[in-house]
């Protein structure tokens, strides 16, 4: 089922939660709705489920507008972050339930109902966890049902918000690379909420950045990461370096030193930030004319096959760290204390960012 929503917007007293916001989600595509608390995801998510009514816009099913569908007739699993299984029921019971409680009319036989529910623990990996109850199961395997549960219907779209938050970094990323492999076999149109930027990379077909009740920029992994569309997301998704200039004719001149920003030709002495990540900076030892930004070595972490040196800035004291390979810190050698200089070798300048 492809989904649409069109100028939502949502208020809850003076606060704006979603503020005219405008999406299409493809039908079979796992997207991940990514920001930071309050930006107006989780209402999102609940606008599409029907369990939350926008003051103003359109949410569409397959290009029919569903506002005044209910929740039972959008066809939608919803999957929370602290599992909402029943206590007093088994885990068959607990998967059988959304089949058991339909119309009389539509309503599975018991026969069919077991054949369902055991396909579906079959599925999650569970299938010998059957005649157990939530409290007798791990965070991870709470999770797991609750998704079987959530499947049982067959719902044409699968909502999660924040599906692994409640559980250790370990048991997530091991949750997280099971529910892409889940995806790939049911191809069900998926979106799930996520503030942690390495599951929403890791795990989603799109992201969706989104700030402050808005949609900073919709794109692949690939894109929101490497082409970051404002200086919000560029900071949000993973480390970056900041240094500040002024920008005129195509040249961020930092004060200690100068970076090619062709992109900004037509620039006059304007404000700029260069942004770059760790793993993008040139790390070289320092002599009089080497071009780059001059910085002491404060800080020096290298374990594995990646080096992560702090070093602060002789111009204004602010902190650069570069991530370079071990095969590198060994040929270099630095000592903390000495005198380096870092050049990016690639940079993003945006002009008059905040």
């Amino acid at each position: 089922m492809a989904i649409e929503v069109r100028n939502i917007q949502k208020r809850f007293g003076g606060y704006t939660a979603l503020d005219k916001v405008s999406l299409n989600f493809p039908a079979g595509e796992l997207t991940a709705l990514l920001g930071p608390s309050g930006c107006g995801k989780t209402t999102l998510l609940r606008v599409i489920a029907g369990l939350e009514q926008p003051d103003a816009g359109t949410v569409l099913l397959d290009g029919e507008d569903a506002s005044s569908r209910h929740l039972r007739e959008r066809q939608v699993g919803f999957v929370f972050q602290h599992y909402a299984l029943f206590k007093h029921m088994s885990v068959f019971e607990n998967i059988a339930f959304g089949l058991r409680v339909k119309p009389r009319g539509i309503r599975p036989s018991d026969a069919q109902i077991r054949e369902k529910v055991t396909q579906l623990l079959e599925l999650v990996q569970l299938d010998w966890l059957a005649d157990r109850y939530p409290a007798q199961l791990s965070g991870g395997q709470r999770q797991r049902i609750a998704l079987a549960r959530a499947l049982a219907v067959e719902p044409r779209v699968l909502l999660l918000d924040e599906p692994f938050g409640a559980l250790d970094a370990k048991v997530r990323k091991e949750l997280r690379r099971w529910l892409r492999r889940l995806h790939d076999t049911l191809h069900v149109t998926s979106i799930f909420v996520t503030h942690d930027q390495e599951e929403a990379l890791e795990v989603a077909d799109r992201v969706v950045l989104m700030n402050k009740g808005r949609v900073e920029q919709l794109g692949t992994p690939d894109e929101v990461y490497n082409r970051p569309a404002s200086p919000f997301v560029y900071g949000f998704l993973g480390n970056v370096n900041l240094f500040h200039g002024r920008v005129h004719e195509g040249t961020l001149d930092t004060g200690g030193a100068r970076f090619d920003a062709p992109e900004h030709g037509d620039a006059r002495e304007a404000q700029g930030i260069g942004f770059v990540r760790p793993h993008d900076l040139e790390v070289r030892r320092y002599a009089p004319g080497i071009e780059g930004v001059a910085a002491r070595l404060i800080r020096v972490h290298a374990i594995g096959p990646l080096a992560r040196l702090e070093m602060e800035s002789g111009d204004d004291g602010q902190v650069i760290e570069a991530l370079i390979s071990a095969e590198r810190f060994a040929q270099l050698q630095p000592i903390q204390g000495e005198m380096l200089a870092v050049r990016p070798q690639r940079l993003r300048v945006f002009v008059n960012a905040n």
